[in-house]
């Protein structure tokens, strides 16, 4: 009963009174039990890795997209290749690192997103990005359009043959042609007020004539919407087939390239089974004689392969006894992990050296260093100033004026 009694005064006692926010003392409160002070290795003890920082951490870094900043250092150390090992422990590899004089800038600016919007509004595609060319932010960013190029890919962007050097598509039965591509192409390219345009496609071995119908069409669209643009065609071999050759020789244009891509030695190794050295001479040999020389005829040899210098001596000599005019060199880079290796980084004393020699050996111009591709801007630039003296020096003999020739500008 008392603690009855006990129990129901507790009930019974006055209410607690609230306090009022302000009223609230400041003081601090002290628990019954207190948490532990961290101790110095909580507090420095790092997070678990996972395994996706591991590959990051095992990826390339953003200095080796960027060009550093020029040093004096010495040209030995400056063209001495680096090498680095990457990947988790325990499983670390070497890899050589990219050199200094391959680096080139990341594109942006507002030249070269005109050009891309342009490109994806009319469905064209370019062999710049197909082809991951390192040039694509020079080539497509000029101070203007008038300045800058770009290299027009014709019948899509899936080849059906599978070079080891190339990274465009590839398929045994590419989609159908698109009939509205020649008209489409041509609106571009007149949009743009270019000088000088670069055409090329990829092979198309499923199609009876190789896809030379549709090229010869573009040309002739372009040369209807602008007369005076100078165009240059890099065609693909036509499994051997002059005709379509002389097809697209006939159709307008100004230079005529193919590719020999190496020497003859490595051909078999380098490109697709179905393209051979002795085929490719074949087909610059028949644009030349189609034209009666008018044509301009082009081709370009990758360094870094595994080439011996005897090779290449021999190469330029085959090119000569055809009439090539025009040779460029660039080095080899390897654009996938599933394309073949690269075998030598070739220095740029190298390719100026070898420049001179393919100029002394008589070829009209020679563009030669790591980054020159076949559609360089330097030399297209060259080559537009040669075809425009020797329209001038035409138009001149008809009227019946005096002419100069220079030597150095005819073939």
């Amino acid at each position: 009963m008392a603690s009855k009694v006990t129990r129901l005064q507790c009930l019974r006692s006055a209410p607690i009174p609230h306090k009022s926010p302000l009223s609230i003392h400041t003081s601090s409160r002290t628990f019954a039990t207190a948490a532990p002070e961290p101790s110095a290795t909580d507090r420095t003890s790092p997070r678990p890795r996972t395994t996706f920082q591991d590959r990051l951490n095992a990826g390339p870094s953003l200095s080796e997209f960027i060009p550093t900043p020029p040093t004096n250092i010495p040209p030995d150390e400056a063209l001495e290749l680096r090498t680095a090992l990457v990947g988790p422990a325990g499983k670390k590899k070497e890899i050589t690192r990219l050199p200094e004089w391959l680096k080139t800038p990341i594109p942006n600016n507002s030249n070269y997103k005109k050009i891309k919007s342009d490109l994806r509004g009319l469905n064209l595609h370019t062999v710049c990005e197909e082809a991951r060319c390192p040039n694509i932010s020079d080539c497509w960013g000029g101070n203007d359009k008038a300045a800058a190029t770009a290299t027009i890919m014709l019948m899509g962007d899936t080849c059906t043959r599978g070079c080891r050097f190339c990274s465009v598509k590839t398929s045994r039965a590419p989609p159908p042609l698109d009939p509205h591509e020649p008209e489409h192409t041509a609106e571009a390219l007149s949009r743009w007020g270019l000088g000088y345009v670069v055409l090329t496609s990829v092979d198309r071995d499923d199609l009876a004539d190789g896809g030379a119908s549709h090229f010869a069409e573009t040309i002739m669209k372009i040369k209807q919407k602008a007369p005076g643009m100078l165009v240059e065609a890099l065609t693909g071999d036509y499994a051997g087939d002059l005709e379509m050759v002389e097809r697209v020789a006939g159709s307008g244009l100004d230079v005529y390239a193919h590719n020999v891509e190496t020497v003859e030695e490595l051909t078999p190794m380098v490109r697709d089974r179905r393209a051979t050295f002795r085929q490719s001479l074949r087909v610059l040999e028949k644009a030349k004689k189609a034209s009666e020389g008018r044509l301009i005829t082009k081709t370009s040899i990758m360094l870094g392969l595994g080439e011996t210098e005897e090779q290449l001596w021999e190469t330029l000599r085959e090119l000569r006894k055809i009439d090539v005019d025009v040779v460029t060199f660039g080095q080899y880079m390897r654009p996938t992990k599933r394309h073949m290796k690269v075998h030598e980084y070739i220095t740029p004393a190298t390719f100026e050296l070898w420049r001179q020699r393919a100029l002394d050996m008589g070829f009209l111009y020679c563009a030669s260093g790591p980054l020159v591709r076949s559609s360089y801007k330097a030399g297209e630039a060259f080559i537009e100033n040669v075809l425009k003296k020797r329209a001038s020096k035409s138009q001149t003999a008809l009227s019946g004026g005096p002419m100069e020739i220079n030597a150095s500008e005819s073939i």
